[in-house]
C-alpha cells in the first residue's frame, strides 16, 4: 500500500521540483511568461494548437466542415509546443487567457474574434457554418448535453487516470484505483448509449462525436496512456464499434494529423495552411528538419 502518513501543511506552497512529465510547465499562476507574437496566415481562421485529444477535436471539426463543402473554412494551423511553454507567450495568452490549447482566432469580420476551450470552439464553428449541430430543439439538447458531458468528464480521464497511471513520478495505488474506476464508469456510460444509437447524440454525426472521440475513442483504440489492457477496453463493444467507425472517416484521419508533433512521421503535420499540405511530400520536409 502507498504511504498514507502525509499531512497537508496549513498553507500550501509551490514546489517547482515536484516531478512528473509536465512539472516544468505547471504553475499556480496565470499570465504570460514572455513576449511573443502569434503568427498569422492568409486564411480567416487561425488555429493555434497541438494534437492532444483536445487539439484533435478542432482539427477534425475544420476538416469535416471542409469535407462538407462549406466556404470560408480554410484555415492556418500553427503548432504550439506546450512542453516548450509556447502557450505562455503574450500573443497566445491574448487569445486564450487560460494558456491551454487549442485556441482559435476568427479574422473573417471587421474585428478578430477569439475563441478558447475546445468545446466552445466546436460550438462556435458549428453555429457559424450551420453544420454538425442539430437545430431541432430536442436533438440539439441531446447533442449539447453530450458535448458538455465530455467537457466535464474528460479531466477525470486525462488529468485523473492518465496522469496518475502514465505520468506521475510516483505510482499511488489509491489514486490509480479511484480514477480507473471512474474511467471505466464513463466508458460504460458511452457503451450503454451507443447500444441505443449509431452516434453519440442519435443517428446523426455531430460535434458530440467530434468532442468525445479523441478521448474515449482514443482510449479504446489503444492510443492513450498504453492502458487498453489495464482497463479491459474490449469489453465496451459498442464503444469500440463507434470508435472504429469514426476513425475511418477521411476528415478524422486528416484532422488527427494537424499540429501533430509526435508519433510516426507520416502522421505528423506540424503546420497546415492548405489542403495540399496533407500530401506525403509535406512529410519529406519534416524528415529534413528532424
Amino acid at each position: 500500500m502507498t504511504d498514507t502518513t502525509y499531512t497537508p501543511p496549513k498553507v500550501w506552497t509551490w514546489d517547482k521540483a515536484n516531478g512528473g512529465r509536465f512539472a516544468n510547465i505547471n504553475r499556480p499562476i496565470a499570465g504570460p511568461t514572455h513576449d511573443r507574437e502569434l503568427p498569422r496566415g492568409k486564411h480567416p481562421l487561425q488555429l493555434y494548437s497541438l494534437a492532444t485529444p483536445n487539439g484533435v477535436k478542432v482539427g477534425v471539426m475544420l476538416e469535416e466542415l471542409l469535407a462538407l463543402g462549406h466556404s470560408g473554412v480554410e484555415y492556418d494551423a500553427w503548432l504550439i509546443r506546450i512542453n516548450d511553454g509556447d502557450q505562455f507567450g503574450s500573443g497566445f495568452v491574448g487569445v486564450n487567457p487560460n494558456s491551454k490549447i487549442p485556441a482559435l482566432l476568427d479574422c473573417s469580420g471587421p474585428e478578430p474574434v477569439r475563441v478558447f476551450e475546445s468545446g466552445a470552439i466546436l460550438l462556435y464553428l458549428a453555429e457559424k457554418f450551420g453544420a454538425l449541430v442539430p437545430t431541432e430543439p430536442a436533438r440539439r439538447a441531446e447533442c449539447l448535453s453530450w458535448l458538455f458531458w465530455q467537457m466535464g468528464s474528460a479531466p477525470y480521464l486525462g488529468g485523473g487516470f492518465g496522469h496518475f497511471y502514465a505520468y506521475a513520478p510516483t505510482k499511488i495505488e489509491y489514486a490509480i484505483d479511484r480514477f480507473a474506476m471512474e474511467a471505466k464508469r464513463q466508458m460504460d456510460v458511452l457503451n450503454r448509449r451507443l447500444a441505443e444509437s449509431r452516434y453519440i447524440a442519435g443517428d446523426e454525426y455531430t460535434i458530440a462525436d467530434i468532442a468525445i472521440w479523441p478521448w474515449y475513442g482514443g482510449m479504446v483504440l489503444g492510443q492513450l496512456y498504453d492502458a487498453a489492457e489495464f482497463l479491459q477496453v474490449q469489453d465496451y463493444t459498442h464503444l469500440v464499434r463507434w470508435a472504429n467507425e469514426i476513425a475511418a472517416r477521411p476528415a478524422v484521419k486528416r484532422g488527427r494529423m494537424v499540429n501533430r508533433a509526435s508519433g510516426p512521421l507520416d502522421q505528423q503535420l506540424h503546420e497546415r495552411h492548405d489542403t495540399s499540405d496533407f500530401d506525403t511530400r509535406t512529410q519529406d520536409k519534416l524528415q529534413a528538419e528532424s
